[in-house]
């Protein structure tokens, strides 16, 4: 199966998710965390996910703006707490920002045959395939809850879960809980179904193959790492 020119391997993406792993391992300075959000930002562009980048890309400038303009010997205390808030969720941005290109742009199919080249074991393989295919089928039931919701005129508008609290617990994160066994229950199921736990060798319609792009773009996202940790940024 062909994918986009500019489409990154499966395997890059794993890649670029582990190093913004690695910024809060080795906590690394500011500017490097900056220069690798905007690395991990630019190939959402080609991949059509321009709106995700700018959201994302906006959010961090937020928390970066908020946890600078803080002073630090300001006798508020709930600027100091605003800031640490601030400090907490940009540190874990890179993980949420690699995560979200790679979950976002990455066939489940893709996802099966590269942790499969890397000869990772199918009792890994499964679980991982089931983690991917959760998150969207729980967007999904919480976007029908939603509909059933304002067809019911119950919690209407944008903010009303925020207006609304209890009724949001009652009426969205209660079925959201109680579906969620059954969905990862479901998908088990459907994998073991296709095969996936079958021993031998499996063979796949989906060929990924690392490119020059890839390792070009692996190299550049941990340059700013690398150089952080020996002291040269």
């Amino acid at each position: 199966m062909a994918s986009h020119p500019l489409a990154l391997d499966p395997r890059t993406k794993l890649f670029m998710l582990l190093l913004a792993n690695l910024l809060l391992f080795f906590h690394v300075h500011t500017h490097t965390e900056i220069m690798l959000v905007a690395l991990t930002l630019l190939p959402m562009l080609p991949a059509g996910r321009w709106r995700m980048a700018l959201r994302l890309g906006v959010t961090y400038a937020v928390l970066v703006a908020v946890s600078y303009l803080v002073p630090a010997d300001s006798p508020n205390p709930w600027l100091h707490l605003l800031a640490l808030l601030a400090v907490g969720l940009r540190m874990m941005m890179p993980c949420f920002i690699t995560g979200a290109y790679a979950f976002s742009t990455t066939r489940t199919s893709e996802f099966v045959c590269a942790m499969r080249r890397m000869h990772v074991p199918e009792t890994i393989v499964i679980p991982c395939m089931v983690v991917i295919r959760f998150f969207p089928t729980i967007v999904q039931d919480y976007r029908q809850i939603r509909a059933a919701m304002a067809l019911r005129g119950v919690a209407e508008g944008r903010f009303a879960l925020v207006r609304h609290p209890m009724q949001s617990l009652e009426y969205v994160l209660v079925p959201l809980m109680m579906n969620a066994a059954n969905v990862a229950q479901d998908l088990s199921v459907a994998a073991l179904t296709k095969g996936l736990g079958r021993p031998g060798t499996h063979t796949s319609l989906t060929m990924i193959r690392m490119r020059p792009l890839d390792w070009l773009t692996m190299i550049v996202c941990a340059t700013p790492l690398v150089l952080d940790i020996i002291g040269v940024l």
